[in-house]
């Protein structure tokens, strides 16, 4: 079981797989061309961003940083919302922002079922919103889901690590 500097370095490792993932994916067909400079920096480090976030998603459940960066987002955004009068989407948001805290720890936010969950609005709002462009939000799920995925790895939830046992003498 990891602490959240743990997690930052497991999601950094696992990203660096999913980005090189993502570079040959590009290079295959020179897909990269159609990007700008601007664009070549900003989304990588966006798609970090991301990676780190979910990093850190599954403990939200309990009092840790994950929890204090998160709620502060929600903070803001449903500010936002209010502000610009989208009372229903504001509505939503807090719903959704409680349901970790209904939870135990180490209950349902961290299980396979809300790696693929938890980030599905990354890809479902593009979707929605560009029909032109259905895949658009598929690397910024991905980047996410890979995020959670570490730090279900690190806490040995999706797969038991070994643990060398210390020899008594």
């Amino acid at each position: 079981m990891a602490n959240y500097r743990g997690h930052l370095a497991g999601a950094t490792a696992f990203f660096a797989v999913y980005l090189a993932g993502l570079f040959y994916v590009f290079s295959v067909d020179a897909a990269y061309t159609r990007f700008t400079l601007l664009e070549l920096v900003a989304y990588p480090l966006a798609l970090f961003g991301l990676c780190l976030m979910f990093a850190l998603w599954p403990d939200v459940d309990t009092n840790s940083l994950g929890q204090t960066l998160f709620y502060w987002i929600f903070f803001l955004v449903d500010v936002v919302l209010i502000a610009t009068r989208h009372f229903e989407e504001a509505a939503y948001l807090g719903l959704f922002a409680i349901l970790p805290i209904l939870g135990k720890h180490r209950g349902w936010t961290h299980t396979w079922w809300a790696m693929l969950l938890i980030p599905s609005p990354l890809l479902l709002l593009p979707y929605l919103f560009f029909p032109e462009r259905p895949f658009s939000g598929l690397p910024f799920y991905g980047a996410a889901v890979v995020g959670y995925l570490s730090h279900l790895v690190l806490d040995g939830v999706l797969f038991r690590l070994r643990r060398r046992r210390r020899a008594y003498r």
